[in-house]
């Protein structure tokens, strides 16, 4: 049978206003209607929080947004998948931390309203954000069907973000982002280019224009662009990713031919990463699940 999970992808513009949340429950009420049996909806990063882009400092106002993952604003978000019944990444929050450093971080909730994972950004846009960092990664489970990962806007340019997730056992990485620029095009190259070189599923959604550069898509393990929308107009993509396919493109490799995550045998020697100070142990190479 099929591991299936049929995700929607809102590449909307940040919302402002007195109550975000209550716009937003109202934009994925209209999305299960639309598509009954949807699984998981996407929103971009910060999308909570446009009125920040209006801000005299962007940075200062969203620290003043912040609030603890047990805050108002999760307790409002969980009430929303729960009614829905459906699994929720409401893009990422500003999040304040118990040791009072604000952190930009990914949040989900499953559909009884649990929060069942949260991730802070490792890395930051620096010099531009000014976000405390993030120092670990983080996959989640949908039960029956299989392991997510999450990754924030500039994590997909870092090689290690998304290798991480998938050696962590992820076979879909969630990448929510709030692009601006002309380097949506590149990231776009990066979102294939991360789901090839580690045999996952990418799902990348940024903001609408015209805030954002648009740009979202769904990569499948192989690199083959399964959804998209290329430009900046804001939209909805709805896909059917198979999580078998993972496990297909893995064992039989890519295009039939490059099994990257069966490349150790047992005895090879330590490869040295001194960028690290470590190294790549042949005994642990292969993905957590994967024999």
């Amino acid at each position: 049978m099929a591991r299936s999970l049929t995700v929607a992808l809102a590449q909307y513009v940040p919302l402002n206003g007195p109550d975000e949340v209550e716009v937003l429950r109202s934009s994925a009420a209209e999305m299960c209607s639309a598509a009954p049996g949807l699984d998981l909806i996407v929103f971009p990063e910060i999308h909570l929080c446009g009125d920040g882009d209006d801000a005299p400092d962007t940075n200062e106002w969203l620290n003043a947004a912040a609030e603890p993952l047990a805050g108002p604003r999760q307790r409002a978000l969980c009430r929303v998948a729960a009614d829905l019944g459906v699994w929720l990444i409401p893009g990422s929050v500003p999040e304040l931390g118990d040791d009072g450093r604000v952190y930009n971080t990914a949040i989900v909730v499953d559909r009884r309203g649990d929060l069942v994972a949260y991730y802070r950004k490792v890395f930051p846009w620096r010099p531009h954000e000014t976000w405390a960092p993030g120092h670990d990664f983080t996959v989640f489970d949908i039960p029956g069907i299989g392991r997510g990962g999450l990754s924030i806007c500039y994590d997909a340019w870092f090689p290690e973000s998304t290798r991480s997730l998938a050696w962590m056992g992820a076979e879909f990485v969630v990448n929510v982002v709030k692009t601006t620029g002309s380097d949506r095009a590149q990231e776009r190259i990066l979102a294939r280019a991360n789901a090839i070189t580690n045999q996952v599923f990418m799902l990348s959604v940024n903001a609408a224009g015209p805030v954002g550069a648009g740009g979202s898509l769904v990569s499948d393990p192989e690199g083959t662009v399964i959804a998209d929308l290329p430009s900046d107009e804001p939209g909805l993509a709805i896909v059917e990713i198979d999580l078998d396919d993972v496990t297909r493109v893995r064992q039989h490799g890519t295009e039939g031919l490059n099994r990257m995550w069966s490349q150790m045998l047992p005895g090879d020697p330590l490869i040295d990463l001194p960028v690290y100070s470590g190294h790549i142990d042949p005994a642990t190479w292969r993905p957590r699940g994967q024999s």
